[in-house]
């Protein structure tokens, strides 16, 4: 039987990046945020590319969950799936999830926000899926008796071979050299929504180097509160991160 990874992020977190590296292992297939058209059909958000993304995807939650509970694409043995966190609107069903390994992607908000305000002005603390993130990790808690695997970005680019092997060995799967590098360019399994979002990580062949301090300090005002509001929520997962 495959191994079913579910990745539970929030936007503007090296969440693609992570995905081109378990894309890369010759043993994985991956899906890009399957609930995203759902999402905009439920809440009618007006996202970048909206028409294309419901025109792309199931728009109801339940054919999504049924999609995700069936057959390993291609039969590979690991099935990595890109979650974001804000797109798991409260009724929308997780049972699907169970057979899943989840692990949790974590970022410091105020970089979070400086990223994702270069590609959407406007801003609320529910767009970055912080606090739902961690309403979805502490399920998970209570779930399995014990706290998932937490990975935060900063260690991901500081450490990128350190800190996938530990992720690797919390998810129970042997780790592999590929995934830390990959070809740049397009992926067929992309969304189709990476016109919009996608632009830097199509160039890169590997993690990044480490943010500068100075891009989670600089955030205005406008945002410092939204910062504010999601730290405790990223403390209370960053207190599990692998270490």
């Amino acid at each position: 039987m495959s191994v079913r990874i579910a990745m539970w992020s929030g936007p503007r977190n090296i969440s693609t990046a992570m995905m081109r590296s378990f894309e890369n292992r010759s043993d994985t297939v991956v899906v890009d945020e399957p609930f995203y058209a759902a999402f905009l059909a439920e809440t009618g958000a007006d996202h970048p590319m909206r028409d294309e993304v419901l025109a792309s995807q199931p728009t109801r939650w339940r054919d999504v969950a049924n999609a995700l509970s069936g057959p390993t694409p291609t039969g590979a043995a690991v099935w990595y799936q890109k979650h974001m966190t804000h797109h798991m609107l409260p009724d929308f069903g997780l049972d699907w999830a169970n057979d899943c390994r989840n692990a949790f992607l974590i970022r410091a908000p105020e970089a979070v926000l400086a990223s994702y305000t270069l590609k959407r002005e406007n801003v609320t603390l529910a767009d970055i899926g912080v606090e739902r993130q961690r309403e979805l990790f502490e399920r998970e808690c209570d779930r399995i008796g014990a706290a998932p695997p937490v990975i935060d970005s900063a260690d991901v680019l500081a450490d990128p071979r350190a800190t996938l092997i530990k992720l690797c060995v919390s998810l129970g799967i042997k780790f592999s050299d590929r995934m830390l590098n990959w070809p740049a360019g397009k992926r067929e399994s992309d969304g189709v929504w990476a016109p919009a979002w996608y632009d830097t990580v199509e160039r890169s062949t590997e993690f990044g180097p480490p943010r500068a301090p100075a891009e989670i300090k600089n955030v205005g005002d406008n945002l410092r509160r939204i910062a504010d509001a999601a730290r405790p929520h990223y403390e209370r997962l960053a207190a599990f991160r692998l270490r």
